[in-house]
């Protein structure tokens, strides 16, 4: 039986109220500009499904004072995944020091790193007695390390004890540095995923301090590595047409991602970039196919594709499709 938590971390902040929120971009002229795409249509809608796995899985989160991008980052599947006891944790705190376009979470000056979290972290997942679990993080620019060192030490944390359980890894970019990569490489998740967020051409606009062939140099520096599954993600919607985000699709298999997921761009507030439209789920069907034809091994497509949604059953299914890539649950992602 693992411990019981009873302290809160030191720098987990309340989530604000939408009204209150600093996040999405930070400059003026690109917020509250009018959708283009009209209302949401029928294939965007969730039904919020309360069962006691989600509360039970709730109760903990609170409990152990842990952040979860389910929640910073407002997703809309948390009620079906949680009710699954599927979630993905968020570590270094709920203050981001970028402004992405896009995103939900806060942006600001972040607290501490606290050096207990990968213990709570640990003892939080070897009570919810999942087989597949996600870890992701803001980005920590104020950090020499952009806080590879704490991804490092939850990661071996996890892996002491949970030994069988299966670790997928969504990390910054940290600036590009790709000895910071090697530090969360070397404590060796499963998968390793790092989200290229759009096409080329929107990088200015919709990640301001990031940069597309910079995500590309990570993702392929984690597939020479060999050790981990390589995967990444894109939302759609955000202005890019059908061949842009084909000609990514294809850089990112080029470089080395094995893995890919794909959603539709949702507007998290009148601040954030508007949609300018909706991908039919017929799109999103073409986008899988092509997909499998450049040579995915996994690929993710639908409205309500989250970077880490269904994780774990996509590692099933990779399993199934090539053993090879994952030697049952928890065995590995390490390449063939």
């Amino acid at each position: 039986m693992s411990k019981k938590i009873s302290l809160p971390l030191a720098n987990r902040q309340p989530e604000a109220p939408q009204s209150e929120r600093n996040s999405g971009p930070a400059r003026p002229q690109l917020k509250f500009r009018p959708d283009d795409a009209g209302p949401r249509p029928k294939w965007i809608r969730t039904r919020l499904n309360m069962t006691s796995e989600y509360f039970e899985t709730r109760d903990l989160v609170e409990k152990a004072g842990l952040n979860t991008i389910c929640e910073s980052g407002q997703c809309p599947n948390i009620t079906e995944c949680w009710s699954r006891k599927s979630l993905t944790f968020m570590i270094l705190g709920n203050i981001c020091t970028r402004s992405c376009g896009f995103c939900d979470v806060m942006t600001g000056r972040p607290g501490r790193v606290d050096p207990d979290e990968p213990r709570r972290v640990a003892e939080s997942l070897a009570g919810l007695d999942l087989n597949y679990v996600v870890i992701t993080s803001v980005d920590r620019d104020d950090l020499d390390d952009g806080g590879a060192g704490a991804w490092a030490n939850t990661i071996r944390a996890i892996k002491e004890t949970c030994p069988d359980l299966g670790l997928e890894v969504l990390t910054p970019d940290f600036k590009g540095q790709l000895h910071d990569v090697d530090t969360v490489l070397d404590a060796e998740p499963d998968c390793f995923s790092h989200n290229i967020e759009t096409v080329e051409a929107l990088h200015r606009e919709v990640r301001p301090q990031a940069r597309y062939e910079r995500s590309l140099a990570v993702l392929e520096h984690a597939a020479k590595d060999g050790r981990a599954l390589v995967k990444s993600g894109m939302m759609l919607g955000l202005g890019e047409t059908n061949e842009e985000t084909l000609s990514a699709m294809q850089d990112l298999v080029d470089h080395g991602v094995e893995v890919l997921n794909l959603g539709q761009y949702l507007r998290p507030s009148k601040r954030h970039l508007p949609v300018r439209r909706w991908i039919h789920p017929d799109e999103f069907e073409m986008f899988k196919e092509e997909g499998e034809k450049m040579g995915y091994k996994h690929v993710e497509s639908g409205p309500l594709v989250r970077s880490s949604y269904r994780a774990d059953l996509q590692a099933e299914e990779i399993a199934a499709k090539d053993n090879s890539a994952l030697g049952g649950c928890g065995g590995g992602f390490a390449n063939p």
